[in-house]
């Protein structure tokens, strides 16, 4: 048995490598153009366009793959930079649990990112490319069943030219048979010999119809596959890239919103650190007021300073009581009182009978010492006004003797009519912009101290 085995490769060998010689020598003919060989320039286009397309699909392939690497490389180092950022975040700072949350995220989102481009992009472009192998082996087989093709047919039109020089010369040589031989045996070697002539023929004539039935049979199904082939690439392209622009805006999206939150988060705690900081001076510019009394002492005027970053509003003053309408009428008859008039330089208070009078009097602004209020210095003002100060929080007026204040806005500070009508934290003034304009006071109002500083 192991003898037959050899017996059986040994001969398949043999044959292979007659198929061989017999290629090589059909291509010598043809190239010395001592043979034909048989063209077709619609199937060679298409195999042009096969190893372009397979050319294309396999740089695809590679790049795509390529970008995957990165992907991978880039959530590596986001991963590396969020662990460092939730290492380094403290606990007691704004946004701790969240920012813990937020490293999972992003994580989960590289990998889910990852895994779609593989799982749906590279995967159906791998499909894609394992088609071609096969093709183009079975493209390399049919070019060579072609040369077998070619090789039989020329063997066999050589054999059908060389088929009556043959018959003539057996012709002549069964005569000089037929007159040597004795006469029962000259029909026996006539035919001996047209059968060997006509066995020769028939052999070629069969590996021509085996050698050609082969080649048509691979030749018509590349034929009908490689068109399609050709335009499937298109439907490949598309998905693809469709799949990956898909994935692409998915992820970027989702990180986007991720992006948003950290900068919240950032903006909060840098909110909180600001809070932390203006908390000690905040509390400094609040003691400092009641330590000079509560209209600040008009002794001495402290030195203008450069005002800190304002804090959150203050607490509004305690509660003032409402006003009651007789209280009210006689708040505005006190205003009318104290317009100055046209023609008096100033006002004096009746005495009731029995009593001393007194030298105190009540003076309206005077508008030519108005110079030294408006240019913000530090020289005097004008009777009836006892400083200036600048609000640097907003405030509401919730009542209709209040005057409502904007950050930014100077205030000049009057004195109370009746002390007893002050309470703690308040302050009577009227906006140095009425004043400019209407050069009156009967726009005055209450306002809290804390919510300004003095100039």
């Amino acid at each position: 048995m192991a003898e037959i085995g050899k017996g059986g490769s040994a001969g398949k060998l043999a044959i292979s490598v007659q198929k061989r010689l017999t290629r090589a020598q059909e291509k010598v003919m043809q190239k010395l153009g001592k043979a034909d060989e048989t063209r077709d320039a619609a199937f060679e286009e298409m195999v042009a366009n096969f190893n372009k397309q397979m050319t294309e699909g396999s740089k695809l392939q590679k790049d795509l793959k390529a970008y995957l690497t990165a992907v991978k490389t880039m959530h590596d180092a986001s991963r590396r930079l969020q662990d460092c950022l939730a290492d380094m975040y403290e606990p007691d700072w704004f946004g701790k649990e969240e920012m813990d949350a937020m490293t999972e995220d992003t994580d989960t989102l590289w990998l889910d990112y990852h895994q779609n481009i593989t799982d749906k992009s590279l995967t159906s472009l791998d499909s894609y490319l394992a088609q071609f192998p096969d093709i183009k082996a079975r493209i390399a087989k049919r070019d060579r069943k072609m040369v077998d093709f070619d090789s039989a047919r020329h063997h066999f039109s050589s054999l059908q030219k060389g088929k009556k020089k043959d018959e003539a010369k057996i012709a002549k040589q069964a005569a000089l048979l037929e007159m040597a031989a004795p006469s029962w045996a000259q029909g026996l070697i006539s035919a001996h010999q047209v059968a060997q002539t006509n066995l020769s023929f028939n052999q070629a004539e069969e590996e021509l119809g085996r050698a050609q039935k082969i080649f048509e049979e691979l030749n018509v199904e590349l034929q009908d596959e490689l068109p399609s082939l050709w335009d499937n690439r298109v439907g490949v392209y598309v998905n693809t890239f469709q799949g990956l622009a898909g994935h692409q805006e998915k992820f970027h999206g989702e990180m986007s919103k991720l992006s948003q939150n950290l900068n919240d988060i950032m903006t909060k705690l840098e909110e909180q650190r600001e809070l932390k900081k203006g908390a000690p001076a905040a509390t400094k510019t609040g003691e400092g007021p009641k330590s000079e009394g509560t209209n600040h002492s008009e002794s001495a005027t402290p030195t203008p300073k450069v005002a800190p970053r304002p804090g959150p509003p203050p607490g509004r003053p305690v509660a003032r009581p409402a006003a009651s309408p007789d209280a009210r009428q006689q708040r505005a008859d006190s205003e009318e009182d104290e317009v100055p008039d046209a023609d008096a330089d100033s006002a004096v208070p009746a005495v009731p009978a029995g009593t001393a009078p007194t030298t105190t009097t009540t003076q309206a602004p005077s508008w030519d010492s108005w110079s030294a209020v408006t240019n913000g210095s530090d020289g005097d003002l004008p009777p009836g006004f006892l400083y200036k100060v600048k609000a640097v929080h907003e405030y509401a007026a919730t009542d209709g003797d209040e005057l409502e204040l904007k950050i930014g806005d100077d205030v000049l500070v009057l004195a109370f009519d009746n002390p007893d009508e002050q309470d703690d934290g308040w302050l009577l003034g009227v906006q140095e912009a009425h004043w400019v304009q209407n050069k009156d006071t009967s726009a005055k109002g209450v306002f809290p101290e804390n919510f300004t500083q003095k100039v």
